[in-house]
């Protein structure tokens, strides 16, 4: 399902505030506002379709009893569309003053906006993004969490660095997925993967039962320190990864074939049968790559616990990859962020459109596998 431009939502969410902003300046009054010299009244809205360079929108325009409306965008279609356009890939890529608003509203031919109009849309744009980010999530259970980052070019204090977002994704009582933080970091540490997971708790998210995660050092420590009880997922794919490091290129293939099958074993035991047969073959040839499978055996096999989930969805953090796979197939127009809240505010507004088709979408985890997951934890 081809996942809608969020700069396009937004474009339709400025198209709306601006008619308002216009036809308040036209009657001199609010909505329902009583005061005297006002010009005329509202009555009602009427759909309007608007072809933009971004996609096609459909607008609910004002009406005015007398006198009527015509929208500024009817007028001067070709340069309010463009003006619009700019307006709103400004506010998703570096943000947007009030000044920039209240010009563009001149040049609309919207002469009267007042200050106080201007000053709530420019408000409203970035409102719609800190929402989402501080939320609360005391509505729901996530049993089951995923974690992981994506870094991009940004410039700080006139430097350009490389700097982190994590992401975290759950599953709720009722098996749908959502998004639950996006939250930038200079480094992967102990202490800034634990401000994150305070910073959820405080926003009303439970201990989860299970996370899953590659191997970072710091973010493991931050798992057993803020959710103590939970079961940590190594994901095996990224175990994997570090494991095939060790193994020269000409060996890899056939290397590989024999370590996916670890992790295809019906049960625990039979995985790790299959583990040590894989070390005792190999680890005079490949010690490095055999010594590291041993030391991370235990922590790639957590998901055999939780039998009635899906393996395949729980044994690795693909889910959260695949995801940040499509977040740096946009941003990579951008090239280089002008500041961190800019990479944080597109980075947010992609995944907004991501949580809300999950909303709609099929469960992810079956229910039934969440609640007797659930019911285990709980005896």
């Amino acid at each position: 399902m081809n996942q809608p431009d969020p700069m396009l939502s937004m474009l339709e969410w400025l198209c709306s505030q601006m008619m308002e902003a216009e036809v308040t300046t036209q009657l001199n009054a609010e909505k329902s506002e009583r005061v005297d010299g006002r010009s005329g009244y509202r009555s009602g809205y009427r759909p309007r379709r608007l072809d933009t360079r971004l996609g096609t929108i459909y607008l609910m325009v004002p009406k005015i009893r007398q006198g009527g409306y015509i929208p500024f965008f009817v007028n001067a279609y070709k340069r309010s569309e463009a003006a619009l356009v700019s307006v709103v890939q400004e506010a998703y890529i570096n943000g947007v003053s009030t000044r920039k608003i209240e010009r563009l509203a001149k040049e609309l031919g919207i002469e009267g906006i007042s200050r106080s109009q201007v000053s709530e849309m420019t408000k409203g744009l970035n409102e719609q993004v800190n929402a989402f980010r501080t939320r609360s999530l005391d509505s729901h259970e996530y049993p089951i969490l995923w974690t992981d980052a994506l870094y991009e070019d940004v410039r700080i204090d006139g430097h350009i660095v490389s700097e982190a977002i994590i992401v975290v994704c759950g599953v709720d009582e009722q098996g749908k997925r959502d998004i639950l933080a996006v939250e930038p970091m200079l480094e992967e540490s102990f202490d800034t993967y634990k401000a994150v997971f305070e910073l959820l708790k405080k926003r009303g998210l439970k201990s989860p039962k299970l996370i899953i995660s590659d191997a970072n050092k710091g973010l493991v420590k931050a798992v057993k320190h803020c959710f103590p009880g939970s079961s940590w997922q190594r994901c095996k794919v990224h175990f994997m990864r570090n494991i095939l490091a060790h193994v020269p290129q000409k060996q890899k293939s056939t290397f590989a074939s024999e370590l996916k099958r670890i992790w295809l074993a019906p049960s625990d035991s039979v995985a790790r049968e299959r583990a040590h047969a894989l070390i005792e073959k190999y680890k005079n040839r490949f010690p490095k790559a055999t010594e590291c499978l041993e030391e991370g055996l235990e922590d790639s096999l957590t998901f055999y616990g939780y039998p009635d989930l899906d393996q395949r969805k729980v044994a690795s953090s693909n889910m959260i990859e695949r995801l940040n796979r499509e977040i740096r197939r946009r941003t990579v127009v951008v090239g280089i962020f002008p500041n961190e809240a800019s990479y944080v505010r597109l980075v947010t507004s992609y995944l907004m459109e991501y949580s809300e088709d999950w909303t709609t979408s099929r469960c992810y985890i079956q229910k039934a596998a969440i609640s007797a997951m659930l019911n285990i934890q709980a005896a």
